[in-house]
């Protein structure tokens, strides 16, 4: 049934074919093609095209980001989520200009010491930007080894993990970076997870989850925790000029954005208290209520204008201040707050 010699190049020839068109598969630069594979993680390639664009318009060499400041970054990478990537980014890219004099490294060890390169990031960069062997596994990598041999172990565990890339080192002595591409391609395009286009796949005549009839049921992956749910108070607060009160979140999730001041909802009436002096009894229907979705944790924002009340500059937290409503764009504002900001003011 799988016949190791013909589906490498069952695969490749497909690829060749097939693939589709991005914009770091037009380049030979390592800066670029780690930017990309950063911006993929958990993000789908339709969303990441027009944010790869504009970032490397704004910083084109690693030079010109590690020169530039983190909110400047964070404000390009605005709207992407899970913005400890930028973050990490950034750090790594300063590390490789001030250490490797502006040339990422294409030494498996000393690339994957970078902050925020994990075996993915390594394996994929190196693979494609210097056609090193080494395998990359993700999880459309994971779903399509699984059905192909009809594995049955857990993909969340490390170990896991090891026997995969233990499993596909054979195939990438040569063409690495193009088989991990092709392979990641499959499970984008064909070996999906919900509706697998079977009588479409290249290696279908490979395929033992095919054969059995059991491809519905890989690849084994436990199931999350439940996530945790919380009910978030918003509160829009205005000076004389209509400014409004923005804070600088100083908590990990998040970092160094900036939002509109939000308090969980057992705490915010002492938290408006103790911070700001406003004596506020939330006892009626927010103005707006949203949810917003991270990988582990829900927010439930209940969003409440607070008129007629206002705070002066001098007695503000420091890491508080009013911002025109012109400016908005000039503070990096995750998604949540900028949907709540366009429902009152756009």
């Amino acid at each position: 049934m799988y016949d190791a010699s013909t589906f490498k190049s069952d695969l490749l020839k497909w690829y060749d074919e097939n693939k589709r068109e991005m914009p770091w598969r037009n380049t030979s630069n390592p800066y670029y093609i780690w930017l990309s594979e950063v911006m993929l993680q958990q993000t789908q390639v339709n969303t990441v095209i027009d944010y790869y664009h504009r970032f490397t318009r704004a910083f084109p060499t690693m030079e010109a980001l590690s020169e530039a400041k983190e909110d400047d970054v964070l404000k390009m990478w605005e709207g992407l989520g899970y913005y400890s990537r930028a973050r990490n980014f950034h750090h790594a890219v300063k590390d490789v200009v001030n250490h490797y004099d502006g040339v990422v490294p294409s030494d498996a060890k000393k690339f994957g010491d970078l902050k925020g390169v994990g075996p993915y990031t390594k394996a994929s960069v190196l693979s494609i930007a210097f056609n090193k062997p080494l395998p990359a596994v993700d999880g459309n990598v994971f779903r399509v080894w699984s059905r192909l041999n009809t594995i049955y172990e857990d993909i969340k565990k490390p170990a896991t993990r090891k026997m995969f890339e233990r499993d596909l080192e054979p195939y990438v002595q040569d063409r690495s970076g193009e088989f991990n591409q092709a392979m990641m391609e499959l499970g984008a395009t064909v070996c999906t997870p919900k509706q697998p286009l079977c009588l479409f796949c290249p290696i279908q005549s490979h395929c033992e989850a095919f054969d059995k009839g059991v491809v519905m049921e890989l690849p084994v992956k436990s199931k999350l925790k439940k996530k945790k749910s919380i009910t978030q108070y918003v509160f829009l607060i205005e000076n004389e000029q209509g400014d409004l009160l923005v804070e600088k979140r100083t908590e990990r999730l998040l970092k160094d954005m900036w939002q509109f001041p939000m308090y969980e909802h057992d705490y915010a009436e002492a938290l408006l208290d103790s911070e700001l002096d406003i004596q506020v009894h939330v006892d009626r229907e927010p103005d707006f209520k949203l949810k917003h979705q991270f990988t582990h944790l829900t927010w439930h924002m209940y969003v409440f204008q607070l008129k007629d009340t206002r705070v002066t500059q001098r007695s503000l937290p420091e890491n508080m201040t009013y911002m025109p409503k012109k400016d908005k764009e000039t503070f990096n504002f995750p998604v949540s707050m900028t949907k709540v900001f366009n429902h009152f003011y756009t």
